[in-house]
């Protein structure tokens, strides 16, 4: 019998490949970090031809690094690196360059897709955040692991456990030689500042969206002949890190006037601001317990966005969970909590966003201070009380000098405009009329009625965005005349409370199939499966095993062992590794093979699942472990087997000894060895 029979070697092959894609998926996602080119100082800016994609096809650019001190107020700061994008113009007279700083905080500064909107004109200039893009990164996995591992995250216990996390990742990020001073938003602008001087321009232009509205007002503050024109979107004045509770029930009060005129919404509630009031939010949803503190915190990040661009969490799906609700549907609940327990550790950068918030600390202090807040059942505080951890994060991170210098808005004569969305939880338009506007002589605004937060501006009327946005940096106009109201649409076609239902049903579904089906196989009277059935209860069915288990376990966790992360690595290579491994090896399995053969094949095809399993989970990150880990399962326990079948077959072909017979009629093997008689014992 040969031992590589034209299916092993397929199925051999097919193995070897899949193993070939994790290896390439974990180096395909290991992050892309920029370094401080040998021999390179202090504003060097190296650059090279490149393609910047967008949403309208790829446009030439200048890909590169610039080179900064890491803390500007140290003569003998250690140096890093920045990455640098230039998109160039199409025209050959091109007007100022625009340089994007987007929101945050804790995110890239470097996509920008919406990016040829603009350089049909001018050329759109990109630099990397310190903290987030740079050589540098202010990760924080001290906090990410507090997050969760919290069963309620606005409680006493989870704000003590997080800002510890903040003061542990500090401490380390010190140890390991990063000057924690040179990550404040004054050194990012002057990063900008470098860029616009190594590229020798002359005045350039701001387009900037929430947090980064904040960036763009202290390089007008501090580099006022650097701007031109400074357009903001989704505006955060100082001290807005933080969520107001009476403007948050000013909001949901405007979503409660569009409510009462909108035939779908008015015939579930006569008053949507005053159901939400008095609706608790219930710890379970049948079996499936509800993390009611994730529920406010959900629904208010949720209420930022209008459109249906972001999707699962925007307005509208959001408050179809608090209407589904009160006719004791919580399954809009259920999805909200388990979408915390996944988004909410990977929010962002959470150096960046501490060493960002350490501006509104003053702030800060005297919100959580004052005797009007406390009240979690408004979603604006629950929102504010968690990210800033009640209050203790304003002291949690180290203070660097001049912190206080931008924490109060100041006058600016810089040509401005503020664009904002009517339904904007995130940067409420009300901010930015009453604070900031009435300090800028050339400023001007523009509220946007039925828009929420940045997203929502910039994907829906994208003609009249972009209209209004290349007027004003061309002319200084404000030009809004293509905009028309935008109308909120209370039947999103798909509801949190339709996924939550769908989920909750695919989770027990499968997991209940996993353990049936194991349970057939392993109590099936035939002997062995089939040629042809095997193979695909060893491949594509050991798929749906591996999602199965994985559901089994994640429905063992949620509700048995609430402070389990999701993304475990045991959760999933064992969830994962024990059904497919018990699956491959019952379909390999011959009921007819001596024991020893068969417990040898049950620890070399659970074994090797389980390894599998743990491999291909850390080959990626986020959701898309589970698949790696579901695939390296089912290669190595398959891949063991096949090596065990090779060995056996290999032994069974070995030549046995000659025998001949020796006195007394027993056996005399060819070396004189007497078998089978009592003379040979």
């Amino acid at each position: 019998m040969k031992s590589f029979t034209t299916t092993r070697i397929i199925a051999l092959t097919l193995i070897g490949l899949a193993l070939l894609g994790l290896a390439y998926v974990k180096l395909a996602t290991a992050e892309e970090t920029v370094s401080v080119p040998k021999g390179a100082l202090a504003g060097d800016l190296l650059l090279d031809p490149c393609t910047y994609s967008t949403e309208n096809g790829s446009y030439a650019a200048d890909c590169g690094t610039l080179v900064v001190p890491e803390n500007r107020a140290d003569p003998h700061s250690r140096l890093i690196a920045l990455p640098v994008t230039r998109i160039r113009s199409l025209s050959d007279h091109p007007a100022e360059p625009l340089f994007w700083l987007k929101g945050g905080p804790g995110l890239t500064n470097m996509q920008l897709p919406w990016a040829n909107r603009f350089a049909e004109d001018r050329d759109v200039v990109l630099v990397g955040y310190r903290g987030v893009d740079s050589s540098s990164v202010l990760d924080c996995p001290e906090v990410e692991s507090a997050v969760k591992h919290s069963t309620d995250i606005l409680s006493k216990k989870f704000f003590d456990s997080y800002t510890a996390g903040f003061r542990a990742c500090a401490a380390r990020l010190t140890d390991e030689g990063v000057d924690l001073a040179g990550y404040t938003l004054p050194h990012r602008v002057d990063d900008f500042e470098a860029v616009r001087k190594a590229l020798d321009y002359g005045r350039i232009d701001l387009l900037s969206e929430s947090v980064g509205t904040r960036t763009a007002m202290i390089y007008a503050w501090r580099y006022p002949e650097s701007i031109h024109r400074s357009v903001m979107m989704s505006v955060n004045p100082p001290g807005h890190f933080l969520w107001d509770p009476k403007t948050t029930n000013e909001l949901i009060g405007r979503y409660s006037d569009y409510c009462s005129k909108d035939a779908s919404c008015s015939k579930r509630t006569n008053d949507l601001a005053a159901l939400m009031g008095r609706t608790d939010v219930p710890d379970h949803w049948f079996f499936l317990p509800v993390k009611d503190s994730s529920v406010p915190v959900a629904s208010y990040f949720g209420l930022m966005e209008t459109t249906s661009e972001s999707a699962p969490l925007n307005g509208p799906m959001t408050l179809s969970s608090w209407l589904s609700a009160t006719d004791d549907d919580a399954s809009g609940f259920w999805f909200q909590s388990l979408l915390g327990d996944l988004a909410f550790p990977a929010l962002g950068v959470w150096g960046d966003y501490a060493a960002a918030a350490a501006i509104d600390a003053r702030a800060s202090r005297t919100y959580f201070s004052s005797g009007e807040q406390g009240d979690t059942s408004n979603l604006g505080y629950a929102a504010t009380a968690f990210i800033w951890g009640g209050g203790q994060l304003a002291d949690a991170w180290p203070a660097v000098p001049g912190d206080d210098e931008y924490a109060v808005v100041r006058p600016s004569n810089v040509e401005t405009l503020l664009i904002s969305g009517e339904l904007d939880f995130a940067t409420p338009p009300q901010a930015a009329t009453e604070e900031l506007l009435p300090m800028l002589p050339n400023g001007h605004q523009v509220v946007l009625r039925g828009f929420g937060h940045s997203t929502s501006i910039w994907t829906e009327q994208r003609a009249a965005g972009t209209r209004l946005i290349n007027t004003f940096l061309s002319t200084g106009r404000v030009d809004d005349s293509l905009y028309k109201p935008q109308p909120v649409d209370f039947t999103p076609e798909v509801t949190q409370t339709a996924l939550g239902m769908g989920i909750a049903g695919a989770m027990i579904g499968l997991a209940a199939l996993t353990v049936l089906s194991i349970l057939w196989m392993a109590v099936r009277r035939k002997p062995r499966f089939g040629s042809k059935t095997s193979p695909i209860l060893r491949s594509l069915y050991a798929i749906v095993l591996g999602l199965g288990g994985w559901f089994a376990g994640v429905l063992l966790v949620i509700t048995t062992m609430p402070g389990t992360p999701l993304d475990d690595p045991w959760l999933a290579t064992i969830s994962v590794g024990l059904p497919i491994g018990l699956g491959v090896y019952y379909a390999w399995l011959d009921r007819g093979w001596p024991a020893r053969t068969k417990l040898i094949g049950f620890i070399a095809g659970v074994g090797g699942a389980l390894l599998g399993a743990w491999l291909g989970f850390h080959a990626a990150t986020d959701l898309f472990a589970l698949v790696t880990s579901i695939l390296g399962a089912i290669a190595v326990s398959n891949l063991a087997l096949i090596l065990l079948n090779v060995v056996r077959e290999g032994r069974a072909r070995r030549p046995l000894p000659a025998y001949k017979e020796a006195p007394g009629g027993g056996a005399l093997a060819a070396g004189g060895l007497s078998v089978g008689s009592s003379s040979g014992r």
